[in-house]
C-alpha cells in the first residue's frame, strides 16, 4: 500500500510539473523549422503564419530554414531536438509519409514526432505542352493508352509529390506514363515548356503564368475539389477517377516527448491563426488553403496518407537511385 501511495504521489507531482510547465509556456523564443530554402511556398507560408502566431502568444518565433534532402534534414533535426515547447516543425508530405518508405531517414514520423495541427495544402495542376495535341484530360488519357505511345511526365525528383501523383494516375487510369525526374521544379518546368517532356504535375503558382500565355495547357487539378483560384479547371476526380487525390501539404509537428499540455496549447493557437480571415486571405493569394485540425485529426490524416503512398510505392516498384 505504501509503495502504491509513493507511485501515486510521484504521478501527481509529475502531472503538476507538466501543468506548471504548460502554464508558464511560452517563456522563451520559439524556433519554427522549415525544411526548404527561403522564398518557396513552404517558407512563405511558415513565415506568414509565424508572424501572426508570434503576435498572438507574445513571443518571438524564429523561422529556421534547414534545407536539404527533400526536407528530411529538418525532420531529423526536429525529431531529436529539445522537447520543451520551444521547437516546432512545419513538416511536409514527403518526409512525413513518403521518404520513410524509400530510404533510411534517421527518424520515425509517428514515433519521434508529435502531431500538432494541419497547416496548409494545395493541389498540383497537370499541364502539357501546347504541341502535344490534346485539349483536355480525356484526350490525354486516350493518348497514353494508344498502343506504342510514349507519354512522359516530369517531376521534381524520384519520390516527390509530383512523382507520386503521376504514379497514382498510372495506377488508376491503367496507363504507363514514363517518369522523368529532375532536380527541382524549375528545370522540370523548363523542359515541359520546351516540349522535351510531355506533361508535369506542377505547382499552380509556377505553372499558371505559362497557362495564361498559352504555352501550357491545363488539363486537371489533383484535389477532390476545384481550388477557389482555379475554378475553371476540372479535377482528375471529376474526370472519371473519383478516388484520385494527390495533395501537397504541410503540417505542424513537434518532438515526440513535448508535454501534451504544451502540444494542446500549440494546437489551439495554430488553429486560431489558420482560421483568421486575414491569414486565410493572404494564403489564398499564394495558392494555399488552410488546413487546421485537431491533434488526433492530423494523426488520422497522416496515417491515411502514409498507407496510400506506401501502397503506391510498393505496387509501382518505386525506388530512389
Amino acid at each position: 500500500m505504501r509503495i502504491f501511495k509513493t507511485f501515486f504521489s510521484a504521478g501527481l507531482l509529475a502531472l503538476a510539473a507538466l501543468g506548471a510547465q504548460a502554464a508558464d509556456w511560452p517563456n522563451r523564443p520559439i524556433t519554427l523549422v522549415v525544411g526548404f530554402a527561403p522564398g518557396g511556398a513552404a517558407d512563405t507560408a511558415a513565415r506568414l503564419i509565424a508572424k501572426q502566431l508570434g503576435e498572438n502568444i507574445g513571443q518571438t518565433i524564429v523561422v529556421d530554414n534547414k534545407a536539404g534532402a527533400g526536407g528530411n534534414i529538418a525532420h531529423q533535426f526536429t525529431a531529436h531536438g529539445p522537447a520543451d515547447g520551444s521547437l516546432l516543425l512545419f513538416g511536409s508530405i514527403g518526409p512525413l509519409t513518403i521518404a520513410p518508405h524509400l530510404m533510411k531517414v534517421g527518424y520515425d514520423p509517428f514515433a519521434d514526432l508529435a502531431p500538432v495541427s494541419g497547416g496548409v495544402y494545395f493541389p498540383n495542376v497537370l499541364v502539357v505542352h501546347q504541341g502535344l495535341g490534346v485539349k483536355n484530360f480525356a484526350e490525354f488519357v486516350a493518348l497514353a493508352k494508344k498502343p506504342g505511345a510514349r507519354v512522359e511526365f516530369a517531376s521534381t525528383g524520384a519520390g516527390s509529390a509530383s512523382h507520386l501523383a503521376g504514379e497514382l494516375l498510372n495506377q488508376q487510369a491503367r496507363i504507363d506514363m514514363v517518369h522523368v525526374p529532375y532536380k527541382g521544379g524549375a528545370p522540370a518546368l523548363q523542359d515541359v515548356l520546351g516540349g522535351r517532356v510531355a506533361s508535369y504535375f506542377a505547382a499552380p503558382p509556377t505553372a499558371m503564368p505559362h497557362v495564361e500565355s498559352g504555352k501550357l495547357i491545363p488539363l486537371a487539378t489533383t484535389g477532390l475539389t476545384r481550388p477557389s483560384y482555379l475554378p475553371n479547371i476540372p479535377t482528375v476526380a471529376e474526370s472519371g477517377y473519383p478516388e484520385f487525390e494527390a495533395l501537397n501539404w504541410y503540417a505542424f509537428v513537434a518532438p515526440a516527448k513535448t508535454p501534451a499540455p504544451i502540444l494542446d496549447r500549440w494546437n489551439a493557437e495554430i488553429v486560431k491563426v489558420l482560421n483568421n480571415p486575414e491569414v486565410k486571405a493572404a494564403l489564398d493569394k499564394i495558392g494555399l488553403t488552410p488546413h487546421p485540425t485537431t491533434r488526433a485529426g492530423l494523426t488520422e490524416f497522416m496515417k491515411k496518407e502514409d498507407a496510400k503512398w506506401s501502397a503506391i510505392i510498393r505496387e509501382r516498384h518505386i525506388t530512389v537511385q
